[in-house]
């Protein structure tokens, strides 16, 4: 017996919107402060009505727009009953048989494959609170807070199009670029700006050739991707161990929802796993049904821009970037492909600038907990004073380095940046000089220090090994003519010392 694991995800964002879904009250992460960001509306005070938030559903719009939707042009909203402690009203409103948007899709990579995963639909809808639960063991209360209560959500619903966790994961992390790509929101797991249920089931081939397709179950309580991909890994395993001992298949018992417990590893039962029926939707009768037009959504296409995908695959033609270079600088945010745009066109060398950017600015900007816009050199500061000087030979890259260092120790010691490009072209400036880092193009100086490395008696070893074809032999006696003069330049410097060992 064989079988493949199918996997759909449910992935509910926060818009990021000053105000609410359906009243005026703030949108806004607040924790430390329950219950302040509430108003008749929110809280569903007798007599009180909801007024849609027009900006809410434009950046619905842009969210379906990027993950290729159509845009319906009529659509309504629905009351969704359950009772929980965290929604005043008992019902939620949602979207059901008229979304404002269906039949997308998404483009990933996994393992160098391209797969495209479907989008049956986004649909917008209000958050509810958030329940409190005491979980030291002690039996304390539980506590509701509503300041979420009534934020806009965009529920994204994908086909069941995934079929290993890792696709599931990559998913994700695609998802989640494209949505701070076009700023609707900051998606932000541990705040809950971004949550994600996935519906987990496997299709087993058993011996005489027959397809059987086990029960689907639902894991919640998924707030990482790394949780995501976990959960999915386990819940396929122990539906794999059911099969073999029962096979249990889809019509044989309901559909479940299970939660997923990170400390320990394991999905849990909750309930059984609820139908539309059970939700018993019907039209909202506060609120009017929403009409589009064709120049509405011709207005959000034209209003998005270059799209991640569209810029991984622009980088890589236009500035002979690899396909792995190009993923790590995109991946990086909207702001750090500007940023290292603005470098590679400045330099004129897009390998140089992405050499610099995932090497010596990434590395700083996780040392010290900065993003790119609060980084000290400004991206012309950075391709004109330093790349530059390499490229039109008055430093080496080694002494770049060691001046990109030093500039970084200036900022951590004064917190305050390089904004003036003028002056920080003289401190770079500065600090070739008061380090010694020149470039030595004297070739009459670089020689006398090479005939002195090449004449010493415990590197005759070093060049008999390089003419009998050890290449790298070399380096060693490169090494010590560098420590003597600390601008020289590695290629001459390699030339020289070949040269004179061929005439020996």
């Amino acid at each position: 017996m064989d079988y493949q694991i199918i996997v759909g995800l449910e992935v509910h964002v926060q818009l990021q919107t000053k105000t609410k879904l359906f009243c005026g009250c703030v949108n806004l992460f607040n924790p430390d402060n329950p219950n302040v960001q509430t108003c008749p509306v929110c809280t569903a005070m007798p007599g009180s009505l909801p007024v849609m938030n027009r900006e809410a559903f434009s950046l619905a719009m842009k969210t379906a727009v990027a993950i290729n939707c159509g845009i319906a042009s009529f659509t309504k909203w629905d009351r969704k009953q359950y009772y929980y402690p965290d929604l005043p009203k008992a019902y939620q409103i949602s979207q059901f048989d008229l979304p404002f948007s269906e039949n997308g899709f998404l483009d990933i990579e996994v393992d160098g494959e391209q797969r495209k995963i479907g989008i049956i639909r986004a649909h917008l809808e209000e958050d509810a609170g958030k329940n409190m639960h005491d979980e030291s063991g002690k039996g304390g209360d539980s506590k509701v807070d509503l300041n979420r209560c009534g934020t806009p959500l965009v529920e994204i619903v994908s086909e069941p199009d995934m079929r290993s966790a890792a696709e599931a994961k990559e998913y994700l992390e695609e998802l989640k670029l494209l949505l701070t790509y076009i700023d609707v929101s900051d998606c932000n797991m541990q705040e809950g700006s971004l949550r994600c249920d996935a519906n987990v089931n496997l299709h087993v081939t058993n011996d005489d050739g027959e397809k059987i397709a086990t029960p689907i179950v639902e894991v919640k309580n998924l707030n990482s991707f790394r949780g995501v991909e976990l959960a999915i890994e386990y819940e396929a395993d122990r539906q794999w161990d059911i099969y073999q001992e029962t096979g249990l298949k889809i019509g044989d018992v309901a559909k479940e929802t299970r939660g997923w417990d990170a400390t320990r590893g394991k999905t849990f039962g909750q309930r059984g796993k609820e139908d539309a029926a059970d939700y018993r939707y019907f039209p909202d009768p506060d609120l009017v049904p929403v009409t589009v037009t064709e120049e509405e959504k011709q207005a959000v296409r034209d209003s998005l821009g270059e799209l991640p995908a569209a810029r991984r695959s622009r980088f890589i033609e236009e500035y002979s970037l690899s396909k792995y270079d190009a993923s790590v600088i995109v991946s990086q945010g909207n702001s750090f492909t500007l940023y290292y745009e603005s470098v590679a066109k400045s330099c004129g060398d897009g390998k140089q600038a992405a050499n610099w950017l995932t090497q010596e600015v990434l590395r700083e900007m996780n040392e010290r907990k900065i993003s790119i816009e609060d980084f000290p050199i400004t991206s012309d500061g950075l391709a004109t004073s330093l790349i530059n000087r390499v490229r039109d030979k008055k430093i080496s890259i080694k002494s770049a380095k060691e001046i990109f260092a030093r500039l970084m120790e200036d900022f951590g010691e004064s917190n305050e940046s390089y904004g003036d490009n003028k002056a920080f072209d003289q401190r770079v400036e500065q600090l070739i000089e008061e380090m010694g880092l020149a470039l030595v193009s004297d070739t009459g100086e670089l020689e006398g220090v090479v005939d002195a490395v090449l004449a010493k008696e415990q590197n005759q070893k070093a060049i008999e090994d390089f003419k009998g074809g050890k290449q790298a032999a070399v380096g060693a006696l490169m090494g010590q003519v560098m420590k003597q003069i600390k601008g020289a330049d590695a290629q001459t410097v390699r030339k020289m010392i070949i040269e004179k060992i061929q005439n020996m």
